[in-house]
């Protein structure tokens, strides 16, 4: 067995010892007293007896060999700014920032809604909740009124930090008039509201209960708010994972697993390492920017950039012109950002010195073959490295851990199942294992969870366990809610979600593999596959595509012979019984603000349903397209 091999096997067969071993990775006040309390399964404790402090890892720690080193590199195309924090410099503003919370009357265990926009002040924020003890819950900025209410009652805040206005592609989005909104839904009503004056929008305050926090912050020059050490399961935050119907599902995670998890994470699979630089592309609204914006790289004594704007704005070429003016080492992104870029002028991609970056590491979504080619080879061969995982795990569940061994990529696979995570591939009828090669099955988790997952649903236990726990037939495990298959390399290969399976006379087809085979069409930059209910056959596949070349399909003609040519590529790959009733052609598919496909909606669409919730949705016009193409 080569050296991951038996990096992972321990981490399972001698779990207290490996996650010992890892915790020496970050400072304790008080050593763990035992690694991990499974006595009362599906809860893990991890830890236990332990006390320590996330942002005291993030940021105190480094101050003495690194205080002038580059810690957070703000940048904003919006606005056109660029700023960068040293640690001391961020050490000072996070106190501050602090310091306003315990002026507010915040203590350890509080609930702080964090409201805002990509800019310093957020982070700032987020670590300050860390240094008292308070748990953050921050909601990706824009959110609607709705949404955010219904996030307000859950959490119960004691303040809501947040700004006048963001800001995309140019276009000021206020958020004081949609927060106001929220709290007016709310039952629950904060006792202050921070807010960040932007100067992108006026707004009006709320008398004794809005706060300007330029003004506060003027108060506090030198305050020294020392960190509050807090039990390893003292909850961090809590963030609520979208797309779910009714009442949202606040993942709750716990202060020490995490720390130890991201700790681990950094030098083993991103191969990040003090002094270079982290660039994650995501929001600070998803567990990827709370992971890898925030707490991961600077838990690593990385800096981090943290960014506002577009990935085309001013052109295609922003985030390189970084890569090379901050050398970043780390690139963490999402296909849809390589699939938009795809659309750029390719020159953009060899224009600037990328020998500093080590590999381009993407998550979100499924990344499809062609996207993963065609962003290797126009990085000069630079390792595209997916990764899979949930905002419920905090962390990679499969990816290649290059920093343990150095192992290849599979295009259109994750990778294999990381150090701590006991995966297992099972019967959705049946729950047994499926232990050979290249059975589908769904992707489950043995507990417990390792560190850093989600300790519970915030004030719901039973939710948890029901949710997660009790889905998969005669067995205690973790479903994912995927569909998956290992070839005999051990590497998974996702198939898409087990509620977005198309059942086709009897054939069960997973809308990722259609979408795979579609994409694979030249002139098919992206797709959406759904499947639509259907008299005859229950239900069919119906594909909405986007053109690599759209010119070309200006008649009614030119696009049905585009679409018997996809319907081809799918009879010579798939086979017939996995041809699309329809591909129609779009120029936006609808996506959540974090980039994900809104099937459900398209679907509901596509057979005259309410497409139900649709705050998250980034471009209505997305799905007016699909109902003006079904005619």
């Amino acid at each position: 067995m080569g050296s991951f091999a038996n990096f992972h096997k321990r981490s399972i067969e001698d779990r207290d010892s490996f996650w010992a071993e890892q915790a020496k990775t970050v400072d304790w006040e008080i050593q763990p007293q035992q690694i991990c309390d499974y006595s009362n399964p599906p809860f893990a404790k991890w830890f236990v007896g332990g006390t320590t402090n996330l942002c005291h890892n993030a940021v105190d720690r480094h101050l003495k060999d690194r205080g002038d080193q580059a810690a957070l590199i703000f940048v904003s195309t919006e606005t056109e700014q660029e700023k960068t924090y040293t640690y001391k410099e961020l050490h000072a503003e996070v106190q501050r920032m602090a310091a306003i919370l315990k002026d507010f009357g915040v203590v350890k265990g509080d609930r702080v809604l964090i409201y805002l926009p990509m800019i310093a002040e957020a982070s700032f924020a987020m670590l300050a909740c860390a240094r008292i003890g308070a748990i953050h819950s921050v909601v990706f900025g824009g959110f609607a009124s709705h949404s955010l209410a219904t996030r307000i009652e859950d959490a119960s805040p004691k303040v809501i930090i947040s700004a006048d206005a963001g800001s995309r592609g140019g276009k000021v989005v206020a958020y004081k008039p949609l927060l106001d909104e929220a709290i007016s839904l709310s039952s629950h009503k904060p006792k202050a509201v921070l807010m960040v004056d932007r100067h992108l929008s006026e707004f009006a305050k709320v008398a004794g209960r809005d706060f300007d926090y330029a003004q506060a912050r003027e108060k506090h020059f030198n305050t020294q708010v020392p960190c509050e050490w807090v039990e390893s399961t003292h909850p961090s935050y809590t963030l609520y994972t979208s797309g779910t119907t009714g009442k949202p599902k606040g993942v709750q995670r716990d202060t020490g697993g995490y720390a130890v998890a991201l700790a681990s994470s950094i030098p083993n699979i991103f191969q990040g390492k003090p002094g270079e630089t982290f660039f994650c592309t995501s929001d600070i609204g998803w567990v990827v920017g709370h992971s890898y914006i925030i707490y991961g790289p600077l838990i690593g004594g990385m800096a981090t950039i943290l960014y506002e704007g577009l990935p085309i704005r001013p052109d295609g070429g922003i985030w390189w012109s970084l890569v090379e003016k901050y050398k970043v080492s780390v690139m963490f992104s999402a296909p849809t950002a390589i699939r938009v870029l795809k659309k750029q002028d390719p020159a953009l991609l060899t224009k600037y010195n990328l020998s500093s970056l080590k590999a381009l590491f993407l998550a979100g979504e499924p990344l499809d073959e062609p996207t993963a080619k065609w962003i290797s080879e126009g990085l000069g061969g630079t390792p595209i490295i997916d990764n899979y995982w949930q905002t419920e795990t905090g962390w990679p569940i499969l990816t290649i851990c290059n920093g343990v061994e150095k192992a290849p990529s599979k295009f259109g696979s994750p990778g294999k199942a990381v150090y701590g995570y006991d995966v297992k591939l099972v019967d959705d009828q049946t729950g047994e294992e499926l232990a050979g090669a290249n059975q589908k099955g769904v992707l489950t988790i043995e507990g417990p969870l390792p560190p850093g997952n989600l300790q519970t649903v915030w004030g719901d236990d039973a939710r948890f366990v029901n949710t997660y726990w009790k889905t998969v037939p005669n067995r205690m495990l973790y479903s994912t809610f995927d569909w998956a298959v290992r070839d005999e390399d051990g590497y998974f290969f996702i198939l898409g979600r087990t509620d977005d399976v198309i059942n086709v006379a009897g054939h069960r087809l997973g809308t990722r593999e259609i979408e795979e085979s579609i994409s694979s069409h030249p002139n098919i930059a992206e797709v959406a596959v759904v499947g639509v209910a259907d008299q005859l056959k229950g239900q069919v596949a119906m594909a909405f595509a986007i053109a690599k070349d759209a010119s070309a399909l200006g008649d009614a003609a030119a696009r049905l012979k585009l679409e018997g040519e996809v319907m081809k590529v799918v009879d010579n790959q798939l086979g017939a019984v996995a041809r699309p009733s329809r591909v129609l052609f779009v120029s936006a598919l609808p996506k959540t603000r974090s980039g994900k496909l809104l099937r459900r909606a398209i679907q509901a669409i596509c057979e005259k349903r309410d497409p139900g919730d649709l705050t998250t949705m980034d471009d209505p016009l997305a799905l007016k397209q699909i109902q003006d193409v079904l005619g």
